[in-house]
């Protein structure tokens, strides 16, 4: 628990410097051993410089919150195979272990944020958060009989996206050995959705209009939410029944009501992106309540990350899991350009490898929008993905390729896919 958060900007600066200062001694101790040792030393010794920066970083970031936990979540998100697999390990838990604030730093950014503490508005509020996150933590507490959720915005997090982010950077792409330059587009696009995320009143409305709009899709529910109970960095909400992932699965819930919360999460996912052209495009499973009752419902959670669709992205990203398609080249090639995938400078090397990855990667993915009957339980089909990622990954073509490829788009669409299959596959869905 932290009584203290670095607010200023050079507070934060001089956390982060500190990261990278040892960041930059573990590659200069690592790059000596490498240069005297065995090719057996060396790779320890890569192994080994991994892990200590990605736990540098990630306890760093952890201590800041805001854009820098953020940014760890995010590319903890990484299915290519970009992000070496320490960094993906260990930034893997930004999904869910930061520590919350002490109960005196809570009251006191309250205060800043409402002007007044949360004794002076609800019946009840408990101190001790029940969630902590990047950008901030959620209180339970009471009003009026009504049990209430109630995120506050850690002090200084929207001020100091920006900053922390241009002084992140640098550190991350020498970790990933890129561009930040040939990346620009693509940062760009990740830091306007982090920027979003800390304006809570547009997560309000974002949460007022999904919800109402999606509010006919069976086994979902919804908190309200309190406008007056809200503002720029305080975010009040029913307080909503149910498990998260691990918690309920280790109930042992029937197969039809894994089916039926599967169900309502790919109906969920698909109605809002092909009728609202708008998705929640965070879906780990932090985010979501589970609940056998009424034959199994889900609780969709933080609507903060909202990603719109544009239709001629939409459309293209969607035609390629048609097998008419993906089976024939003629028709592929106009897509793959439509998404950026294929680039009229490219090479006929270039050309034959992104067409490999495209043939053996769409009918995979595919699957469950073109098949009648799908069971995401199917052992045998995670791993067809987990194999393929890791050969791609191994390959050595692909790993020499470092310029960006594809869509901004394709970011938190994707991210909404991955999070999608990986829920679908812990519930072990059954998916009309």
């Amino acid at each position: 628990m932290n009584s203290d958060l670095p607010t200023s900007k050079v507070a934060r600066a001089a956390k982060l410097a500190g990261a990278g200062f040892r960041v930059g001694a573990n590659y200069v101790k690592s790059a000596v051993l490498q240069a005297t040792g065995s090719a057996e030393t060396a790779a320890a010794s890569r192994d080994s410089r991994d892990a200590a920066n990605a736990a540098t970083l990630f306890d760093t970031f952890s201590e800041l919150r805001g854009g820098a936990l953020k940014f760890a979540q995010v590319l903890s998100m990484d299915r290519t195979g970009l992000l070496p697999r320490a960094y993906a390990d260990k930034f893997s838990l930004a999904q869910h272990q930061a520590p919350p604030l002490s109960g005196p730093l809570v009251v006191k950014t309250f205060r800043a944020a409402t002007g007044k503490t949360p004794g002076e508005i609800f019946d009840t509020f408990d101190l001790t958060a029940r969630a902590a996150a990047s950008i901030g933590q959620v209180h339970r507490a009471t009003l009026n009989g009504r049990d209430l959720a109630v995120k506050v915005q850690y002090p200084g997090v929207a001020t100091s996206i920006q900053s922390d982010l241009n002084l992140i950077k640098p550190v991350a792409f020498r970790v990933l050995g890129l561009s930040e330059a040939d990346f620009r587009e693509y940062i760009q696009e990740v830091e306007s959705k982090m920027l979003e995320e800390t304006d809570y009143r547009r997560e309000l409305a974002s949460s007022q209009t999904l919800a109402a709009a999606c509010a006919h899709i069976p086994g979902l529910r919804f908190a309200q939410y309190y406008p007056e109970l809200s503002g720029d960095r305080v975010l009040t909400m029913d307080w909503l029944p149910g498990l998260h992932l691990k918690e309920f699965l280790e109930t042992a819930p029937s197969q039809a009501v894994r089916d039926r919360i599967g169900q309502a999460l790919w109906d969920f996912y698909a109605y809002q992106l092909h009728a609202l052209r708008a998705v929640h495009a965070d879906p780990h499973p932090g985010n979501f309540l589970f609940s056998a009752e009424n034959g199994g419902t889900v609780a969709v959670l933080d609507f903060g990350c909202v990603k719109e669709v544009p239709a001629d992205f939409h459309d293209a990203y969607f035609s390629v899991v048609n097998p008419e398609i993906y089976t024939d080249d003629a028709r592929l090639e106009p897509v793959l350009h439509a998404l950026d995938v294929l680039r009229p400078a490219d090479t006929p090397q270039m050309r034959a490898l992104l067409f490999d990855v495209a043939h053996r990667t769409l009918p995979l993915l595919a699957r469950p929008f073109t098949e009648p009957n799908f069971d995401f339980g199917d052992p045998t089909y995670q791993q067809q993905i987990t194999t393929l990622a890791e050969e791609f990954a191994a390959n050595p073509q692909l790993r020499s390729q470092r310029e960006p490829r594809g869509s901004k788009h394709f970011i938190y669409v994707n991210r909404a896919y991955f999070g999608l299959y990986t829920l679908l596959g812990d519930l072990r869905t059954r998916l009309r």
